[in-house]
């Protein structure tokens, strides 16, 4: 079969694509026959050695994929649709997953936004549900608003009953994030003014925040009392600091949203969650937008495009 390789920790560059072997299922894993793969931030991290997760050189990349059970194995039959989160491998023509982190995809959602599901909805379902709290007619603010998790954090903001404010960089991605539910889009530079301005000064309830860097104090400076900051990465590179005094002016908190880490901790969680979700694909409440597909040979530009942070919309890698 054919696989995207990481050949050297130096960035997308370093992706080559070659024949490899077909994988050897262990026991409690599907086999999947691969349609498409949503490229992700993480995987842009172990181009460079800078992800938590560092298999031995060379290794397939790709954390989400869709497309159709092999043979029976761990209650799924041959020929079933699925959306699958393998976390490494998902970048080649066929890749064998843990069964907990395999999901039936309903016939209403094809392949491509199938791929585009996993990953960023089932974290933002944890974030908003399960660590956020969040309630109906609250106020999220989203960083980041028209990537990946973005996209999804003001679809599934929307659906939940919230009023979502999303933050872009350019007008092309404040049309994506508007698209995915936003009420209110504001530029990234001022946005405290804008938040200020649109909520007439009471501020928002969660703030959603994959971007990190030095917005981080005025993300903090836009919660209304009570509120909520919710981390979930660091795409601007930079890790920032809070000074926990600031907390006490609004009894406001600040807390992380770590999904990967607690689905290995929480065998069946993820499973759990995609139920949830799977009345909102149903219904087209989530519908993950789709901004560029690159065919598998391309791999290292489409993770060039999460580098130089160009999406607009989730980035697909066509594999059959």
């Amino acid at each position: 079969m054919r696989a995207a390789l990481i050949t050297t920790l130096t960035g997308p560059d370093a992706v080559e694509v070659r024949d490899v072997p077909d994988p050897v299922p262990q026991p409690g894993q599907v086999v999947v026959d691969v349609e498409f793969a949503g490229v992700v931030f993480p995987d842009l991290l172990q181009t460079r050695g800078e992800y938590q997760l560092r298999p031995e050189l060379p290794f397939t990349p790709g954390w989400e994929v869709a497309g159709v059970v092999r043979e029976d194995a761990g209650g799924f039959r041959a020929g079933d649709r699925v959306a699958a989160m393998p976390v490494i491998g998902g970048f080649a023509q066929t890749v064998a997953v843990d069964a907990d982190m395999v999901f039936p995809l309903p016939d209403e959602v094809p392949f491509d936004k199938g791929a585009a599901l996993p990953l960023n909805y089932l974290t933002m379902h944890f974030a908003l549900t399960r660590r956020a709290r969040l309630e109906t007619g609250e106020t999220v603010l989203v960083h980041g608003a028209a990537g990946g998790v973005g996209t999804a954090a003001c679809q599934l903001a929307a659906a939940y009953g919230a009023r979502v404010i999303a933050v872009v960089s350019t007008p092309d991605k404040g049309e994506v994030a508007g698209a995915a539910g936003a009420d209110e889009v504001v530029p990234v530079d001022g946005f405290r003014d804008e938040v200020r301005r649109v909520t007439d000064g009471r501020g928002v309830d969660v703030v959603v925040d994959p971007v990190g860097g030095d917005r981080f104090t005025d993300s903090l400076r836009s919660l209304a009392r009570e509120g909520r900051l919710v981390v979930l990465g660091f795409t601007g590179r930079e890790i920032p600091t809070v000074k926990v005094n600031r907390l006490l002016l609004a009894n406001t908190t600040v807390m992380g949203a770590a999904s990967a880490e607690f689905w290995r901790t929480e065998p069946g969680y993820a499973g759990r969650q995609w139920r949830d979700l799977v009345p909102l694909m149903q219904s087209g409440a989530i519908d993950p937008p789709i901004g560029s597909v690159y065919a598998l040979d391309q791999a290292a530009a489409a993770i060039r495009e999460i580098d130089q942070r160009r999406a607009a919309g989730r980035v697909l890698i066509r594999v059959r």
